[in-house]
């Protein structure tokens, strides 16, 4: 039987819970089940949710751009999350955050920091003196002991790799097991596929723009591309994306098919360029640069996602359109949850970046 980290009856007598992370999409398309189901077992529990950003910075200028990460949308829209603390972008917020969470006097704190853990064991405790603090921990070489003291501020610890890496976990995986443990909540795989609840004015403003383009009215299907990722080791060539293209429309299965090409807000004019350059037609440029939610809605009107390793092939999961996820060796963990849904390509060697696998692959993979 297992005896939550979190003592029970502290649990059963609490008001409300603290989580830290440092979260992107992608981390909290897998979060966002264990937290719902962490709310249904504890619903007399208020769930907080302390989003910390790892590039914190004093330089003013970084901060407008910090200030409006589309995980935040997705947050708002959160039923079960009763707070967030989204503002910690710059040192002066981070401080005010710090001293709006003290005044909740949180009776349990849990970090789920992965990146230096240390750091957020001490936070933990700044933002809750007398309450019960876990954090994760794992276990330290030689070269950590300094963070020792940090870990002592810790009532309890949780490593943050699984005991059994001989079953090559998902994160999904993962994370389920960092919620057994801490408190007894049983998440079943088949509750650890992605979700998303789209609101039904991004669903209208999706289906507008196939209007304007013309794509409601396409005799084939609907192909969403997106080829790029926060770090080059994750991109793909946009060049290698016409090529797909050009090289699909030959394909009787792909001859009267539509194209949309997502791009991140300072790729859209190369992107764009280039397109105009290559003439291609049924294709157009797509960029979520208002709202998150116009992502997920755009995804739910296709037929197939090709991603990178990215937040894109796991929303493809959870809007349940079928994707090509193009990742490198060395992040299996990472691969779209939903395997019935979803094509996996790995680049042929494992120090090789996404870029490194060709159109053929990909090809190969859709016939």
């Amino acid at each position: 039987m297992n005896v939550p980290l979190i003592p029970s009856d502290l649990l059963a007598k609490s008001d409300k819970i603290l989580f830290i992370a440092h979260l992107a999409l992608g981390d909290y398309t897998y979060l966002q089940n264990c937290f719902q189901a962490f709310a249904q077992a504890y619903p007399h529990l208020k769930m907080h949710l302390w989003v910390d950003e790892v590039r914190r910075t004093g330089d003013a200028t970084q901060w407008p751009h910090l200030k409006k990460n589309v995980l935040y949308d997705w947050l708002a829209a959160c039923e079960f999350i009763d707070k967030v603390y989204d503002q910690n972008y710059s040192p002066e917020l981070f401080q005010q955050s710090i001293k709006d969470a003290q005044g909740e006097r949180y009776p349990i704190v849990v970090s789920l920091a992965t990146l230096r853990p240390h750091f957020y064991a001490s936070l933990a405790r700044e933002i809750s003196p007398d309450g019960f603090v876990v954090g994760l921990k794992k276990p330290l070489g030689l070269f950590d002991l300094h963070h020792w003291p940090a870990y002592r501020k810790l009532d309890a610890s949780l490593n943050p790799d699984v005991a059994d890496r001989s079953s090559a976990p998902h994160i999904s995986d993962v994370h389920a097991e960092w919620f057994r443990q801490l408190a007894g909540v049983d998440i079943p795989p088949a509750a650890r596929i992605p979700f998303v609840h789209i609101p039904e004015r991004f669903v209208d403003g999706a289906r507008a723009r196939l209007h304007e383009w013309g794509f409601d009215r396409r005799q084939g299907k609907l192909v969403f591309i997106n080829p790029f990722a926060k770090t080059r080791k994750r991109c793909w060539p946009v060049e290698r994306v016409v090529e797909l293209i050009t090289t699909m429309r030959a394909q009787p299965d792909w001859h009267d098919a539509c194209f949309i090409v997502n791009a991140v807000p300072q790729e859209v004019e190369r992107v764009k360029t280039l397109l105009a350059e290559r003439k291609l037609d049924r294709t157009e440029l797509f960029s979520a640069n208002e709202n998150f939610f116009q992502l997920p809605a755009m995804l739910a009107q296709c037929d197939l996602i090709v991603s990178v390793e990215t937040a894109v092939m796991h929303l493809a999961n959870a809007v349940g359109v079928p994707v090509v996820a193009l990742m490198r060796q060395k992040t299996p963990e990472w691969a779209p949850v939903d395997k019935a849904n979803s094509t996996v390509i790995t680049a042929h060697q494992r120090h090789d970046w996404v870029k490194a696998i060709p159109v053929r692959d990909v090809m190969h993979a859709l016939a």
